[in-house]
């Protein structure tokens, strides 16, 4: 074994997953194999979340039953929307998730169940509970009454409803699908890796997701689409963006929303991400943003020739829904609650302790002396 340090694990094959890969000669992140591209035009998010837990798209029995589990799971506790509404205004809605997560683990009776069976039926109570606990904290902090899920309504649906107490239009839910089919699943990224790390120690499905929704908020991950609107809001308008743009990149400052370690010729899922964007412009009868968009978009490429990410496009997405800006990354977590539940069931399947070596760099062996000796 050498002694080169790989830094961030770069380039270093840890484990082997069914679960998604990005295929580079498509150039297209695929889920189980399909091309997320086609689960977005073809599949509603339902279909998607029940794919990537159980390994096939759903027959028409199998998504009707799987819907109503859903639908049978979405309430919480009213010792859940008490924390929530008691929680400081002021939080992080991310901090808020964490937490989330962490309370519907104190109250799963099967939260030291690992087997598979208890996994599942865990993962998709967190995955119906805690959009419906971060829509109380979106109502919550405005001062405004907590709307609990309504039946009959689709995932997108009902959180649009639980967040806004009323559901916009077609083209808008279809926009807010496609984001959470984006976002579901994309291999060993950090939050995944952290997931999975924590798994591997044996720990429980609700300390996992927590470790990973910790991971997701940084900046330089989930964060992201974030940062890319107080990007824009700091542009404030299209005739500030070449001049804003060119002065950040002379100032060699990052620019949020560009560039991805696994996508070398742009991120597979900006195309079909911008495609609803224009169209939630549209509806919205918004151009700013629009503009501010391609004009960076077009400077980065020309100057730089670093590509948008998945995130670039979302983050005005969810502004033009109506979304606060910190509220973007607890989305991604309601629909990434998917992919880690996926990833720790897989990593319980066949385990092994993820314990990495490090190399020494420290000073060399030394004698401890007596405290008046120093």
């Amino acid at each position: 074994m050498g002694d080169e340090v790989k830094k961030g694990l770069l380039g270093i094959v840890v484990d082997e997953t069914t679960i998604s890969q990005v295929m580079p000669d498509i150039n297209s992140l695929t889920y189980r194999g399909y091309a997320v591209q086609d689960l977005c035009e073809k599949c509603s998010f339902e279909e998607v979340a029940y794919l990537v837990l159980n390994g096939d798209l759903p027959k028409k029995k199998e998504l009707k039953k799987f819907k109503k589990q859903l639908e049978e799971n979405r309430n919480i506790t009213i010792n859940l929307r008490e924390i929530v509404k008691h929680m400081p205004k002021r939080s992080h809605p991310m901090d808020v998730t964490r937490t989330i997560v962490s309370v519907l683990g104190l109250e799963d009776k099967e939260t030291n169940n690992n087997s598979p069976e208890a996994n599942m039926k865990k993962a998709i109570r967190i995955f119906a509970k805690a959009p419906t606990a971060i829509a109380a904290f979106f109502r919550a902090r405005k001062g405004k009454n907590v709307i609990p899920p309504k039946k009959n309504l689709s995932f997108s649906e009902n959180f649009f409803y639980m967040c806004f107490g009323k559901v916009p239009n077609k083209e808008i839910v279809k926009a807010f699908d496609v984001s959470l089919i984006l976002y579901a699943e994309h291999s060993f990224n950090v939050s995944t890796f952290t997931a999975r790390t924590i798994t591997s120690s044996l720990s429980d499905i609700h300390g996992a997701i927590t470790g990973a929704i910790a991971s997701l908020k940084g900046p330089l991950h989930g964060g992201a689409n974030e940062e890319v609107m107080h990007m824009m809001n700091k542009i404030k308008k299209p005739e500030n963006a070449l001049k804003w743009i060119n002065k950040t990149l002379d100032k060699k400052e990052v620019v949020m929303g560009f560039g991805h370690r696994v996508y070398k010729k742009g991120d597979s899922r900006v195309p079909t991400m911008e495609k609803y964007f224009k169209k939630v412009s549209k509806v919205k009868s918004d151009k700013k943003f629009i503009k501010i968009y391609e004009i960076v978009k077009k400077v980065m490429i020309d100057r730089k020739n670093i590509h948008p990410n998945v995130d670039y496009p979302t983050g005005p997405t969810y502004h033009l829904m109506g979304f606060d800006t910190d509220f973007f990354t607890p989305i991604f977590v309601i629909s990434r609650i998917t992919g880690w539940s996926a990833h720790i069931m897989e990593q319980h399947a066949a385990n092994k302790l993820i314990r990495p070596l490090s190399k020494y760099s420290g000073p060399d062996h030394r004698k401890v002396m007596l405290l008046n000796q120093r």
